[in-house]
């Protein structure tokens, strides 16, 4: 048991938040805790580590537990570079090894007769310091680097970072800390898809238990062994991942259910056999009513069971079909000054075609976006064509498509005069604006409510061709839900920019990569894509070497494209593939060679002799000093060649 939390309770004046919480972590346990925004999420961790005080309940730790805790906004102040913080992570170790090197040092001036005692303590620190990672630490920081892309930014200082790369530092110092439990606020806030990925490794491969509070269903799916959530002030927890939680959720509240519907349909025929009994009006009859309604009195009631997903469907429906041919994109490229986003980038869409858009942050998926939409031009003489009857949707971030002096319940009954009183509330509430929320000004609203705004009137305004760019910030997961039927059951075509990798695994039918200024074509959803990558890209390399004026999107196979490629150029990859392989397998050898000099080394130094012979004893230390460094340097550059 790591953490055992019973009946915990918590209020804000009459606002209750938690009520008789219980949930319990064991050693290794992954567990995402979930449910939508201002449940009591970022409170219970709060709880968790002594920032808040609950009002009932006990808390049960592990003895001598150690926590890390990374909230959704880090704010604290440093001089340090981000890559001497991160060292400070390991500064037991560090004293450790200078404490070993000063053992080391110190040899030739220790007595003969204190030799055995300190070379035991010698060899007992090695093994400790070996055991704690002593050898590898400052890979691991660089992975951490590398990972959390602080490659390039390691020597900036802390106190110059911004608010997002102040929480993604402490991120790293946590993950290096590797406490007994590690609690996370929405890790992957500030995170690209390859620092997520990086993530999702990293804390499958960690021993320490983790609780982390995420709307990431994807990063759910991939490293949590149980999933809580908080809904109405209660916690329902299952085992497995979130595809597993939603399914055994959806069983538990069925049960539910039917027992509150089997209780109030007895009740039901329980009442009316007593008001029967009472219109006999005798007076056995009436005793016989009177004792009935004792026992009806004496049941436990249960409350109706409330689903906290939202039944409510969103539909979209064109008010006219384009043609068969929706976009054709040829040549458009794009720099902002020395930086150049992408070139001469060719894709085409059909109808009915849903397409998802992905890339690093700053690759220009949300460029490509706006040149569509002509709010950007092309750097080069570009043909954007758009085919027969398409009527266009576009939402982005910015979009300012909204009367701030409005309420939103105006704002769509005057954009949709049709729509009835309960369709507006309904298509709001799917947005997450709910009872006396639609009467709020637009203008009082902050930047992510009024995305949700824009976001509705787009979904209303019955386009035959959507492109959206990320439409899933500032929704919960309920409104994801509703948001992917609705785009799925959707029978016009949907071009979107997204970082929600389980919304794209539900909803495209086939992705583009934009990867180093050139588009990729996957024919499938996000799956497809981390199946078929690092094949596709590598071919994408070799298609792109040799023939320049090609289209920027890939054959659909890799078979199609391996049959363009030069032969020579196919055996020089296959070449450095093997040098790859040849230097990996020297350097394990090389390692092998002084693991098998340390252990005879360590061998000789334990003979009764050598302890006795300082000299010799000086010399074998000085040279297993020697190995170490050099095993230190070999462990990283192996590390090196397998990322």
């Amino acid at each position: 048991m790591i953490l055992n939390l019973n009946n915990i309770s918590l209020s804000f004046g009459e606002n209750t938040i938690l009520n008789n919480i219980s949930l319990l972590l064991n050693e290794g346990d992954k567990c995402a805790l979930i449910g939508d925004n201002g449940t009591g999420k970022s409170s219970l961790l709060k709880i968790i580590t002594g920032e808040y005080s609950k009002d009932s309940g006990d808390l049960f730790f592990k003895k001598d537990i150690t926590i890390g805790y990374v909230a959704q906004n880090q704010d604290f102040e440093s001089t340090n570079t981000i890559y001497e913080e991160l060292l400070d992570c390991k500064k037991d170790l560090i004293a450790e090894e200078e404490h070993i090197r000063e053992m080391e040092a110190n040899l030739s001036i220790i007595k003969e007769s204190e030799m055995d005692d300190y070379m035991n303590k010698y060899h007992s620190l090695l093994e400790i310091f070996e055991k704690k990672g002593g050898y590898t630490y400052k890979s691991e920081i660089n992975g951490v680097l590398n990972g959390l892309s602080f490659t390039e930014s390691s020597d900036k200082k802390v106190n110059l970072l911004s608010g997002g790369e102040r929480t993604r530092l402490m991120l790293g110092k946590i993950l290096l800390q590797k406490p007994d439990l590690i609690l996370l606020d929405e890790p992957t806030n500030y995170l690209d898809i390859k620092s997520v990925e990086w993530l999702e490794n990293y804390i499958n491969q960690v021993s320490s238990a983790v609780l982390f509070v995420s709307h990431d269903r994807y990063f759910i799916n991939k490293i949590a062994n149980k999933v809580a959530e908080i809904f109405s002030s209660s916690l329902i927890c299952f085992d497995g991942n979130y595809d597993d939680f939603c399914a055994k959720k959806e069983q538990y509240i069925d049960s539910l259910t039917a027992a509150y519907e089997n209780q109030q349909r007895e009740i039901k025929r329980q009442m009316e056999v007593i008001r029967k009994l009472r219109s006999f009006n005798r007076e056995k009859s009436v005793k016989r009513a009177d004792s009935r309604q004792k026992l009806l009195d004496k049941i436990e009631v249960l409350d109706k069971p409330v689903n906290s997903d939202n039944e409510m469907k969103l539909f979209l429906t064109p008010d006219i079909e384009s043609g068969k041919d929706v976009l054709s994109v040829k040549g458009i490229s794009k720099s902002f000054g020395e930086r150049n986003l992408f070139s001469n980038v060719d894709f085409e869409l059909k109808k009915g075609e849903h397409v998802a858009i992905i890339g690093l942050n700053g690759s220009g998926k949300t460029t490509i976006l706006k040149i569509i939409n002509d709010l950007l031009a092309s750097d080069t003489k570009a043909d954007i064509k758009f085919g027969s009857n398409v009527s266009i949707g576009y939402f982005d971030q910015q979009s300012t498509v909204i009367d701030d002096n409005k309420t939103l319940f105006d704002e769509i009954s005057d954009s949709y005069p049709n729509m009835t009183q309960t369709e507006i509330r309904n298509t709001l509430g799917a947005f997450l604006f709910s009872d006396d929320d639609v009467f709020k000004k637009i203008g009082v609203l902050s930047g992510g409510e009024k995305c949700r705004v824009v976001l509705a009137k787009i979904m209303l305004s019955k386009a035959n061709f959507l492109i959206l760019d990320e439409p899933t910030n500032h929704l919960d997961m309920t409104s994801k839900a509703i948001l992917e039927d609705a785009i799925n059951n959707y029978e016009g075509t949907c071009l979107y920019v997204s970082h929600d990798r389980y919304f794209m695994n539900k909803t495209a039918d086939r992705i583009l990569s934009l990867n180093n200024g050139k588009l990729i074509n996957y024919l499938g959803n996000y799956d497809y894509y981390l199946e078929k990558r690092e094949e596709f890209e590598a071919d994408t390399l070799l298609f792109d070497t040799n023939n320049k004026t090609s289209s920027s999107v890939i054959p659909d196979t890799p078979a199609d494209s391996a049959g363009k490629l030069d032969w020579k150029e196919q055996k020089q990859v296959q070449s450095e593939k093997r040098k790859l392989e040849n230097k990996i397998k020297s350097v394990e050898e090389q390692i092998e060679k002084l693991e098998s000099k340390l252990s005879e080394i360590d061998e000789e130094m334990s003979k009764p002799e050598t302890a006795t012979n300082s000299a010799k004893l000086n010399k074998l230390c000085s040279e297993q000093s020697e190995i170490n460094d050099k095993l230190a340097s070999l462990y990283e550059e192996w590390e090196t060649l397998n990322s």
